[in-house]
């Protein structure tokens, strides 16, 4: 028998969701935006000796994505206590 969801079960998975289209937004702008679209505004600016649209490609994506990845378990922990899923 198929158990019926509830109003908390619908607000748990509503923030979920928000959190995580949150997070893939601001990778998208980080790697995509910063990286490709916006490289020609960026060749200006160096970092390291390369220049920031370089350094966004390579470097700043995968520094964002790891941040992210600590930053979404760490806030869906917090979520899973407010909502009393914790293991």
């Amino acid at each position: 028998m198929a158990k019926e969801l509830t109003e908390r079960d619908k607000a748990y998975w509503a923030t979920n969701l928000r959190l995580i289209i949150t997070c893939i937004c601001i990778w998208a702008t980080v790697s995509f935006g910063f990286g490709i679209i916006l490289r020609p505004v960026l060749m200006g600016i160096s970092i390291g000796g390369a220049d920031l649209g370089f350094w966004f490609a390579q470097q700043g994506a995968i520094l964002t994505f790891l941040s992210l990845i600590v930053f979404y378990a760490w806030r869906m922990n917090r979520l899973d206590t407010e909502f009393g899923l914790e293991d």
